[in-house]
């Protein structure tokens, strides 16, 4: 019995201290996964730190980088202004997708810079062409009031008054209306008519001129199509008057009408004589252009030369363009219109 009682108190105390044995080391282990964890989410923490510093600051300098050529661009567009409109847009080595802005860029300032241009030599054509009336007004006015004179004199003076300040008001109209045509006026067109009896209807203004001339006039082709029957008569009327001064003594005026391909009426006045250069047949429809100063004004009366200018602005506001060509003994000066509203 004593031997039995003491191999079982043996025993039991072997295995208590086996138990504090596993449970110490389950617990010293458990604190050194505790510990390394801890550590091991500091570290991961500071590495995500430090790799969100440098994700950013490369981000920072990629973006900088590729933001680089628009800094060029935006130095380069600082510069421009109304006194330098020649500036243009350049990069020695542009990206793919910037080329489109750059080139619309530069294609916009050189509508710009020739719009500006055109303007300030219109401005000048203006003031020039208001100099010459207003100075006679001035000068004979003056003169008028210089002493007393007789009524028929005086009636005299006020007659040629009238003259200028109808040529200032008519001057004055015509840069109304080409202004109103630039902010976008457009042609009301009415109901399809007959363009040879408007034609017709025009060159009954102009017999004086070509009876002075000598010269006949016909009308060849026909077309009904919806038009601003004034605009059309407008337009059409600026064309016999220097057909008739630039004709040949005797010849034939023609006003042919004829529909193209394209969907377009093309009126133009035919008439033979002197040929008009190739370097002013361009810029027959400026503002102001007088061409050959020989050629012009033989009637004695002064053109201001927007006439023509009128013409392509109610070409233009019934979508259609301005024609001249002058080759073999023949001009034909006109225009297109076209056929569908």
């Amino acid at each position: 019995m004593i031997c039995s009682h003491s191999i079982g108190g043996r025993l039991s105390r072997k295995l208590a201290v086996l138990t504090m044995l596993i449970v110490g080391t389950l617990l010293t282990a458990t604190w050194f996964s505790v510990e390394m964890s801890r550590q091991w989410a500091w570290s991961l923490a500071l590495v995500t730190l430090l790799a969100g510093s440098l994700v950013v600051a490369g981000s920072y300098w990629h973006v900088r980088r590729q933001l680089r050529p628009l800094d060029d661009l935006a130095s380069q567009t600082r510069p421009i202004s109304a006194r330098r409109l020649d500036q243009r847009l350049s990069l020695s080595d542009p990206a793919e997708e910037l080329l489109p802005w750059i080139e619309q860029f530069n294609a916009l300032m050189q509508r710009l810079e020739r719009a500006y241009s055109q303007l300030k030599a219109f401005n000048a054509d203006v003031a020039h062409e208001l100099r010459t009336p207003l100075a006679n007004l001035i000068g004979e006015t003056e003169l008028a009031l210089s002493r007393e004179r007789p009524l028929d004199v005086m009636r005299e003076t006020l007659v040629s008054n009238l003259e200028e300040t109808q040529r200032l008001s008519a001057l004055v109209n015509d840069m109304l209306f080409l202004s109103q045509v630039d902010r976008g006026a457009m042609a009301r067109r009415g109901a399809p008519v007959s363009l040879a009896e408007l034609a017709a209807q025009v060159l009954d203004f102009h017999e004086a001129p070509f009876e002075d001339g000598e010269l006949k006039v016909r009308i060849e082709g026909d077309a009904r199509v919806a038009v601003d029957e004034p605009l059309f008569k407008r337009a059409l009327s600026n064309l016999p008057g220097n057909a008739a001064r630039f004709a040949d003594h005797g010849s034939t005026v023609t006003v042919r009408i004829d529909n193209d391909a394209a969907d377009q009426v093309r009126v133009g006045v035919q008439n033979a004589g002197e040929a008009i250069d190739d370097s002013a047949l361009p810029r027959l429809f400026d503002r102001f252009f007088q061409g050959d100063k020989s050629r012009c004004c033989d009637d004695g009366q002064t053109h201001h030369g927007l006439g023509l200018a009128i013409v392509a602005a109610i070409a233009r506001m019934h979508a259609g363009a301005t024609l001249a060509e002058s080759r073999g003994g023949m001009t034909r000066v006109g225009f297109t219109l076209a056929a569908a509203g």
